[in-house]
């Protein structure tokens, strides 16, 4: 696996990277680093063709130039989380009740100091003006792009994007789509919502940032480390995160800070860390 990026402290869990954090391992103290901005972004989408939609809602927080976000499940996120983050500092959001919130203030401060730049390990991957859905294809091909050439035979997708599903199709590469929140794929097939389960049985994962945000995240991380088997994240949530495991389990990840691809139809970009191509 690739090895992590100027010899930042070695780190396995989240715990111990919030450790890292509280004692300047990253450079700022915490207890002084204070939240501007709160905010959230709600999104209703259903792509011309396709025979379904989805919502999505993020929580975000301005630190100086840098926004941290966590993607919360619609309507879940009490309005006075937006209250308790302004003003305050990370270290304190750090020991806020919300989860979300945790990772949100975790994820500002380590886009401030670590910023996704090629000096930090990142790889600007440029995303074509368009429409959503073409916009969300091409997100797809750089990303599934991440998963190693040797072309695994099965691959676990915890959290299902149908642009990520319809990649791995074109490719020939078997899947096994996994989501909390269950259902079906595009092309009828059931939607697990047990992703552990299905680990033994798969060589590679390919996973949302989202687990950052349920809470599912070091039990995949846990058994790539056991198993070798690569683990490349797709990130919003936790996007500055995600890279400080690089090497300690996650193989790759396309790291996409706020403002996401969906947002508008300009040009974008996003931010590759690890794989070989």
């Amino acid at each position: 696996m690739t090895a992590p990026t100027l010899h930042e402290p070695a780190v396995r869990t989240l715990d111990q990277l919030i450790a890292h954090v509280r004692a300047g391992g990253y450079g700022p103290d915490p207890a002084q680093e204070r939240i501007a901005l709160a905010f959230t972004t709600a999104q209703a989408v259903r792509h011309a063709g396709r025979s379904s939609g989805y919502r999505n809602e993020v929580l975000s927080l301005r630190l100086h130039a840098a926004v941290g976000s966590c993607a919360v499940e619609p309507g879940a996120l009490p309005a006075a989380a937006l209250d308790d983050c302004v003003g305050a500092s990370v270290a304190e959001l750090l020991d806020h009740r919300l989860l979300a919130v945790r990772i949100a203030a975790l994820d500002a401060y380590l886009a401030h100091v670590r910023p996704h730049t090629p000096d930090h390990g990142a790889r600007p991957y440029a995303l074509p003006a368009g429409g959503s859905l073409q916009r969300s294809q091409a997100r797809a091909r750089a990303v599934v792009d991440l998963l190693p050439a040797t072309r695994p035979r099965r691959v676990l997708v915890i959290g299902v994007v149908n642009s990520l599903l319809e990649q791995l199709r074109e490719r020939g590469l078997g899947y096994v789509p996994c989501d909390l929140k269950g259902g079906a794929t595009e092309w009828g097939e059931p939607v697990l919502t047990d992703a552990l389960a299905e680990l033994e049985d798969c060589d590679a994962i390919l996973a949302s940032g989202m687990t950052l945000g349920n809470g599912t995240f070091q039990p995949l991380l846990e058994h790539a480390v056991a198993t070798d088997k690569p683990l490349v994240m797709f990130a919003q949530t936790g996007s500055a995160i995600l890279p400080r495991f690089l090497g300690a389990g996650v193989s790759a990840i396309s790291a996409e800070p706020y403002p996401f691809f969906w947002l508008d139809g300009g040009p974008g970009v996003i931010h590759r860390y690890g794989g070989t191509r």
